[in-house]
């Protein structure tokens, strides 16, 4: 989905994880810092089901997980650990909807990729999903049948919402190097062929039919070209980790219309500059890549670098608050 499409995303918004096990103070939290652009939160504090693994197992259609000492492990039937994801999500949902009343705009959603998600969920053997080619298909399904229904849930409780999916995939740089230890840690999973990765995230970004899907990975060397031809609108990373390797193809993304979710506010907590350093980067990379400033508040969303969950409950409003800041520092300030 291009910027000449109906479509506004917000100038910045977070990425999902908050500190803290209330739904309704993250829920007003969120709500109150994004006005243009809020987004569901996770609280991964909680425990087991809140995490992000579990609360996207959770999700799944006839596939079940529950928690085994070494991770979450796919089972028979389901359990109380996915019930009591299911619940959490629930709790997330009740809260979320209390306080988007009457509200229209873009709405965010996280869930886990099916490829970090193969690569995180063990089978009954106690190895990856991800060794199994069937079963990362079976998995891939699942997931998409379960987004299917839980973007028609948001969308029935939030109306007027435009839903943005976001996919979370911290793994997708190590499925595709054969980074992926197996259970023993002695090896590594072979790596997956691209275009198997790329197929299978273009069936799971395909639920949101016309809806903006965005991929996000906080970790280095995000494949932008690939998850472009995927059929990412938006590709969510941590700035600071960009290298100057990377600008041919967030040059590309951005010039073929894929808007950027930059991180450029720390997850943790931490003093945090004035709001037009925070984004200097990227306007010194918008510079070096010779693109037109006037792009930049049309191309750009600000975010933090990661989730908040590791941050204190004060540093996350903090953080939020500085996001709209510096969001708005780069709109009027572009050059």
């Amino acid at each position: 989905m291009s910027e000449d499409s109906q479509f506004r995303f917000g100038a910045a918004t977070g990425v999902g994880s908050m500190p803290g096990g209330d739904a309704r103070e993250a829920a007003k939290t969120v709500t109150g810092s994004f006005e243009d652009f809020p987004f569901l939160p996770e609280l991964p504090a909680r425990g087991p089901g809140a995490d992000m693994i579990g609360r996207t197992a959770g999700m799944l259609v006839e596939l079940y997980a529950r928690v085994e000492p070494s991770g979450w492990r796919i089972g028979d039937r389901p359990g109380r650990d996915s019930k009591r994801a299911r619940s959490w999500l629930g709790e997330d949902l009740d809260a979320m909807e209390e306080f988007t009343q009457g509200y229209q705009g873009p709405l965010k959603v996280q869930a886990v990729g099916p490829w970090t998600l193969a690569a995180s969920l063990e089978l009954k053997n106690g190895e990856a999903a991800l060794g199994d080619p069937g079963a990362c298909r079976d998995l891939a399904a699942s997931l998409a049948e379960g987004l299917r229904l839980h973007l028609a849930e948001v969308h029935r409780r939030v109306p007027g919402a435009q839903l943005v999916l976001q996919l979370d995939e911290p793994s997708l740089t190590a499925v595709l190097r054969g980074q992926v230890r197996t259970a023993s840690g002695y090896r590594t999973h072979r790596a997956v062929d691209r275009q198997i990765v790329e197929a299978t995230l273009r069936d799971v970004v395909g639920v949101h039919g016309d809806g903006p899907v965005v991929v996000h990975s906080c970790a280095p060397d995000v494949p932008f070209a690939l998850l472009r031809r995927a059929g990412a609108a938006a590709v969510s990373f941590d700035f600071s980790l960009l290298t100057e390797r990377d600008d041919e193809a967030i040059g590309e993304a951005v010039e073929g219309g894929t808007r950027l979710f930059a991180g450029v506010v720390p997850g943790t907590d931490g003093p945090l500059s004035d709001p037009a350093g925070s984004v200097m980067g990227v306007r010194t990379l918008w510079r070096r890549l010779g693109l037109h400033p006037g792009l930049l508040a049309r191309a750009v969303t600000v975010t933090p670098a990661c989730g908040l969950a590791g941050a204190s409950p004060a540093y996350a409003r903090q953080a939020l608050a500085h996001c709209v800041r510096a969001a708005r520092s780069l709109a009027d300030n572009p050059e």
